[in-house]
């Protein structure tokens, strides 16, 4: 028997099984898509969308990260609600949510660490190598975003509460005025978006766990289309729905109303697409499929790219040839192919690292104190990935919000604020609800 077979036998019938297909499907894509987007460029690595530039309504499809954030947000309402329900509160809950996240990404963070520090030492760290520094620490910043929606999901579930649809309207419409101020002159502004835009497609999740969402599927899709296409070609923003060297805009980083369009659209057509998959989903075989790739997919995320630049060092000019060539293309499947062999190695090493622990229900525990910490591991984690290992030695700093930071600051950060949020074992919990392998769990992006 599989190991996935015994959570998968007892699921509740009330689980939404669709959610947990929507988390393995995101990250399943953008592992791949940043595996074809990679492109050996002697010393450095360019973006095929650069090279190719056809490809770029690509990401239409292929730019799932907001289906992510979606679930994060269905599974924060949910988990919320069942602490509250178990006599918890907000340290719990952040205790809870942020763990399964951090104890994984500060293994891989100090693995590369050290070879980070090997290579300074070697001094080894330039050309290649440096660039492998520099960017397989890059994609964490959706974890860094993510902790700090998770400090926010307590006060923006009694906002759904209270206001239910308005808020992401508000949050979507207040990044549109950030767009407008950062056409204008005003560029430094552009930062608010990372929370803004992502915030407001989190919130869709608390209207997708109260069963409003699904009603909608039609209007998104084609309102959010609508959007995007009027923004990307009469309006200022680049048709590219993730960042491409040497444009001068880019709609992912910080997150553009156009991204924010692409949001809507994109959660319309999960919506329409959800009875179908459900529907598979009910048969054993597909459930067992996705119970098992969702207990490795934060592993396979966070090693990907190391899988990626360990197959560079063996074929420095890649596999293929020139991006765009009929034998680029057809040599795509085995690229893919080999990166998730890779991958799938290192996952068996890694993933023991990716388990949940339990949720316990601990008297007294401060809110401050665990608001502090998560704070700390959010500015962490986006200074990591901001700066990255390379040039580790020499001080390299990069700007986080408005303050340049290192990279040890940086760790400094997310140590500091790991330890806040360490359960303090003075008393007994008042409730533990074991999340083991028999067990299914509210999904944890």
């Amino acid at each position: 028997m599989t190991s996935a077979t015994h959570p998968a036998a007892r699921t509740p019938a009330t689980r939404d099984r669709y959610v947990d297909l929507l988390r393995v499907a995101s990250l399943g894509t953008v592992i791949a898509g940043h595996w074809l987007m990679a492109v050996p460029d002697g010393d450095r690595i360019t973006n095929v969308l650069a090279v190719v530039p056809i490809l770029q309504p690509l990401t239409w499809l292929l730019q799932v990260m907001p289906l992510f954030f979606l679930v994060g947000g269905f599974a924060h309402a949910t988990a919320w609600a069942s602490i509250q329900r178990r006599g918890g509160g907000y340290a719990d809950f952040v205790r809870t949510r942020t763990a399964r996240l951090l104890r994984p990404a500060a293994v891989f963070l100090a693995v590369w660490l050290v070879l980070a520090l090997g290579a300074a030492l070697a001094g080894q760290d330039h050309g290649i190598v440096r660039v492998a520094l520099r960017t397989v620490v890059q994609p964490l910043w959706f974890l860094g975003v993510y902790v700090g929606l998770v400090a926010l999901a307590p006060v923006m579930s009694r906002l759904h509460r209270a206001f239910g649809v308005r808020v992401p309207v508000v949050l979507f419409a207040a990044a549109a005025v950030v767009d407008v101020l950062r056409f204008h002159g005003y560029a430094g502004i552009a930062t608010l978006n990372l929370l803004l835009v992502w915030a407001a497609v989190h919130q869709l999740g608390y209207l997708y766990a109260d069963g409003t969402l699904q009603r909608y599927g039609l209007p998104l899709a084609v309102g959010g289309m609508t959007a995007l296409l009027v923004l990307t070609t009469a309006g200022p923003y680049p048709t590219s729905m993730v960042g491409v060297p040497g444009e001068a805009v880019s709609n992912m980083s910080p997150p553009t109303l156009a991204l924010a369009a692409h949001a809507v659209w994109l959660t319309g057509l999960a919506m329409l697409l959800r009875g179908p998959a459900t529907r598979r989903l009910a048969r054993a075989r597909v459930w067992r499929t996705v119970v098992a790739a969702n207990g490795l997919a934060m592993t396979a995320f966070l090693w990907h790219l190391s899988a990626a630049f360990l197959l560079l060092a063996v074929f420095r000019s890649g596999i293929g040839g020139a991006p765009g060539t009929t034998w680029w293309w057809l040599t795509r499947p085995v690229w893919l192919a080999a990166a998730g062999a890779v991958t799938a190695v290192l996952v068996s090493a890694f993933r023991r690292f990716d388990t949940p622990g339990p949720t316990e229900i601990a008297p007294g525990a401060s809110t401050a104190r665990a608001a502090t910490g998560t704070a700390l591991c959010t500015l962490g984690v986006l200074g990591v990935s901001a700066v990255g290992y390379g040039g580790l030695l020499a001080g390299k700093t990069a700007t986080l919000l408005v303050v340049p930071v290192t990279a040890p600051a940086a760790l400094a950060l997310l140590a500091l604020g790991a330890i806040l949020l360490r359960r303090r074992r003075t008393g007994a919990a008042l409730c533990s609800d074991a999340v083991g392998p028999g067990r299914l769990s509210a999904p944890t992006p």
